[in-house]
C-alpha cells in the first residue's frame, strides 16, 4: 500500500510546484509562485503538497490560512486540488482525505474550498463534487460566471451585431501593446472609481510585475478614437481560454460603443485559437447578488452562464 506525505510549502519546493502546475490536469498559470506571490504580503500562504513516498509529488493545493480558517487561495480567482493527469477516483479521493487529515491534525476548523471551473481544465471531470458531498460541504456561495464556448453554437444579439457594423465606418484604432499605463491610469481607474467607488483587483504596478513574469498570458488591447483613449480589455490566456480580466470604457468611448466593438474585434482574433472566451463573473452585493446590467449585456453578446461555486468544509 502507498503512503504518502502532506508538507507545507517553503521556497525549497519553488521549482517542483511550477513545474507541477505546467504539466496538471487543472491548472493555469494562475498558480504558479510568481503569481500567488505578488500579493504575498496580503496573505498567509498555507499551500501543501502531497507526496508519495518515492518523494513523487502527487497533488498541490494553492492556499492561504486567516486563523483556524485555510482558504483555497483568496487571491486566486479559482483554485482546489490540483492533480497531474490520468489521476484516477480512487487516488482523488485518497489525496483529499489525506488533505482532510493533515487540516485537522493542525487544528484547522474549516477549509473554503473554490474548485477551478471545468473549462480551465485539461482533462475536465468534477471527482471533487462527490467527495463534497459525502463530506457534508456546505455551498457557501455560488456566483455566475459568464463565458462564450466558440465550439458551440454562441448567439449575439441582433442588436449588438447591428451596432458593430455601424462602427465599423468609425475611425477606431486598436492597439495590442505592453503599455498598461495609459489605461490604468485614463480609462479603468477613473472609470471603477466614479462608477463603483471601487479599484482595480490589481495595481498598476503589480499588473505591469505579472507582465514582466508572463508576458505570454497577459496582454493589452486598447481601442482610440481620434488618438484619444477611449476602452481597453485587459487579456489573460490560459491553455484553451481566453479571459478579459479587466474591461472598460471612458464616458466617449460609452456613447461610441467602443467596448463591444473592441470584443467583437478579439472574439474575431482568437474564435480559431481558443475554445471559451471567459468574461468573468457579475457578482454584486445587492438583493439578486448580482448585477443585472452587466449579466445582460455578457449574455447579448453570446455568454452561456457556468457556476462558479465556493463551498464550506467542516473538518
Amino acid at each position: 500500500m502507498k503512503t504518502y506525505q502532506v508538507k507545507k510549502y517553503t521556497t525549497d519546493h519553488y521549482l517542483k510546484w511550477n513545474e507541477f502546475v505546467a504539466n496538471a490536469k487543472n491548472a493555469t498559470f494562475l498558480f504558479h509562485r510568481d503569481f500567488m506571490e505578488y500579493h504575498s504580503d496580503r496573505f498567509e500562504d498555507y499551500s501543501l503538497l502531497i507526496f508519495d513516498e518515492k518523494e513523487n509529488l502527487k497533488a498541490i493545493l494553492p492556499a492561504n490560512s486567516v486563523g483556524d480558517v485555510v482558504y483555497s487561495h483568496q487571491g486566486l480567482t479559482y483554485g482546489g486540488l490540483v492533480f497531474e493527469k490520468n489521476v484516477k477516483y480512487r487516488e482523488v479521493k485518497l489525496l483529499f482525505e489525506l488533505l482532510f487529515q493533515f487540516l485537522k491534525t493542525n487544528k484547522v476548523k474549516n477549509l473554503i474550498y473554490k474548485p477551478i471551473n471545468p473549462y480551465y481544465q485539461v482533462q475536465k471531470s468534477e471527482e471533487y463534487l462527490f467527495i463534497l458531498f459525502e463530506k457534508k460541504a456546505t455551498l457557501l456561495k455560488r456566483e455566475f460566471n459568464l463565458c462564450i464556448p466558440f465550439r458551440e453554437a454562441y448567439r449575439i444579439s441582433k442588436s449588438k451585431l447591428k451596432h458593430y457594423r455601424k462602427n465599423l465606418k468609425l475611425d477606431f484604432e486598436i492597439k495590442h501593446n505592453d503599455d498598461f499605463s495609459v489605461f490604468w491610469k485614463d480609462v479603468l481607474i477613473p472609470r471603477l472609481q466614479n462608477k463603483h467607488d471601487a479599484k482595480p483587483v490589481h495595481s498598476l504596478e503589480e499588473i505591469e510585475y505579472l507582465v514582466s513574469k508572463f508576458p505570454d498570458n497577459i496582454h493589452q488591447y486598447s481601442i482610440y478614437f481620434k488618438n484619444e483613449i477611449v476602452a481597453g480589455i485587459t487579456t489573460f490566456k490560459s491553455g484553451k481560454v481566453i479571459k478579459s480580466q479587466y474591461g472598460a470604457t471612458t464616458d466617449l468611448g460609452e456613447k461610441l460603443r467602443a467596448l463591444d466593438y473592441l470584443y467583437f474585434k478579439l472574439f474575431e482574433k482568437y474564435s480559431k485559437e481558443f475554445d471559451f472566451f471567459d468574461m468573468g463573473t457579475c457578482t454584486e452585493n445587492n438583493e439578486l447578488g448580482f448585477n443585472e446590467g452587466l449579466l445582460t449585456q455578457k449574455e447579448e453578446l453570446g455568454c452561456s452562464l457556468f457556476n462558479q461555486d465556493t463551498y464550506s468544509i467542516t473538518l
